[in-house]
């Protein structure tokens, strides 16, 4: 079980991320617009470095939603690889099965 804080401070930055999104998009697609003069740039470049860090998606990590762990997650399931074998072997997890040879 991971600690609890890291789980809320990766909420909150989720959080922070949907939040900021169309600002961040609007402020990149303006630095890479090469129509407008340099200074336009350049002054979108400052605002986008005056945003909060953990506003950018590239901050959110993935974990697994049981446990928190925050390695060896499956994307497709939300889950670690732990927890997603646990689950599979219970047969909670409709169509998947422990393979054997």
């Amino acid at each position: 079980m991971a600690k609890i804080s890291a789980v809320n401070r990766n909420n909150r930055r989720a959080a922070m991320a949907q939040r900021d999104r169309e600002k961040r998009t609007a402020l990149k697609n303006t630095i890479k617009d090469r129509s407008l003069s340099m200074e336009e740039r350049f002054e979108a470049t400052l605002k986008l470095a005056k945003l909060p860090r953990n506003g950018s998606q590239t901050r959110v990590r993935l974990r697994c939603k049981l446990t928190g762990r925050s390695r060896g997650n499956y994307r497709k399931f939300e889950l670690c690889r732990i927890a997603l074998r646990d689950l599979a072997s219970t047969g909670q997890i409709p169509g998947m099965v422990k393979s054997s040879w």
